[in-house]
């Protein structure tokens, strides 16, 4: 397992019709072992506004080699990223990517649709942070991007684009990514309160997330009436598996509804809800949007087997 991961003394369920915790498959590829991770380049959190004559990038850049006037990424001391085993002979990705300025410098849209809503839209997808269209329409995957890219650089969450933001997009010329910079695995980062989708070492997509908000409980159990569910909403850390799924609408779990659920630990799932807040807020299952939950489904991104990484300290 990975350095620094403890036991977890309750770990909720989000439903019954799962297996028992301790058939869960944590172990995922042979070969799994602890080693140094590249750490995200961060994100500039305040940006100069000067317009250039470049156009507004339409797609990725290139992989570049980063300047040599940019500092090397540091490793925090407590943690470690998982060795993940991959079977494809496709040389990996570097995990940092160079995508360059905008050319022209964003403004503050609140939570407005309209043509500047529309050009935030692509520098969000350029950066990594998934919208479902750029359409202009400052809907609820653009608010939840705005709010991953937030907690991403360390603003202030609220998925609506302030001044600070609007020059953080213009400042920003990375692809934000995770600490995963080698194999294929969902990271999910309980500390930001990000998931990202890594693929041969690369960050292809990062969501807004909610996790396990740390408290106890004792609620009713919804699917059998008289019964109480008692715990603490914890997310468990380590490295496990997806080892079931439920791929059709809305599921009752013990504690709510859950949307096509994607299990990975006991009974903690990624799974789409209707409420996914800048903050912790679930039993122990990972929130992602509706429509993110859809295309993660869509696009395969999460398939069984799959290996999870969970860490964090909440």
């Amino acid at each position: 397992m990975l350095a620094g991961v403890t036991a977890l003394v309750a770990v909720p369920a989000c439903t019954t019709s799962v297996a028992d915790s301790n058939s869960v498959r944590n172990e995922v590829a042979p070969g799994v072992a602890a080693r140094p991770a590249v750490v995200p380049a961060p994100l500039a959190a305040t940006a100069a506004t000067t317009a250039t004559t470049q156009p507004v990038p339409t797609t990725v850049a290139p992989t570049a080699v980063p300047p040599t006037t940019v500092a090397p990424p540091t490793v925090p001391p407590t943690t470690v990223a998982p060795t993940i085993a991959t079977t494809t002979t496709t040389v990996p990705s570097p995990a940092i990517v160079w995508v360059g300025g905008p050319g022209q410098g964003f403004v503050a849209v609140g939570g407005n649709s309209g043509s500047d809503t529309a050009r935030i839209q692509q520098r969000l997808i350029d950066l990594g942070f998934w919208v479902s269209a750029v359409d202009g329409d400052y809907g609820l995957s653009t608010s939840q991007a705005v709010m991953a890219f937030q907690k991403f650089i360390g603003l202030e969450a609220t998925g609506r684009v302030n001044q600070v933001t609007a020059d953080a997009l213009t400042a920003a010329n990375w692809r934000a990514h995770g600490l995963a910079d080698a194999g294929t695995l969902i990271e999910i980062d309980k500390d930001r309160q990000l998931l990202f989708i890594v693929q041969n070492g690369r960050t292809v997509w990062i969501f807004n997330t909610s996790t396990g908000n740390g408290q106890p409980y004792i609620e009713e159990d919804q699917n059998t009436p008289g019964e109480v569910q008692e715990g603490v909403s914890v997310t468990r850390n380590g490295l496990h598996a997806v080892y079931r799924e439920r791929p059709e609408g809305w599921w009752e779990g013990d504690l709510g509804k859950i949307y096509r659920p994607k299990y990975f630990s006991g009974g903690q799932a990624v799974h789409g809800s209707n409420n996914v807040p800048a903050y912790p807020a679930s039993h122990g299952c990972v929130r992602v949007s509706i429509p993110a939950m859809d295309f993660i489904w869509d696009a395969n991104l999460m398939p069984l087997d799959t290996p999870v990484w969970v860490h964090g300290a909440n």
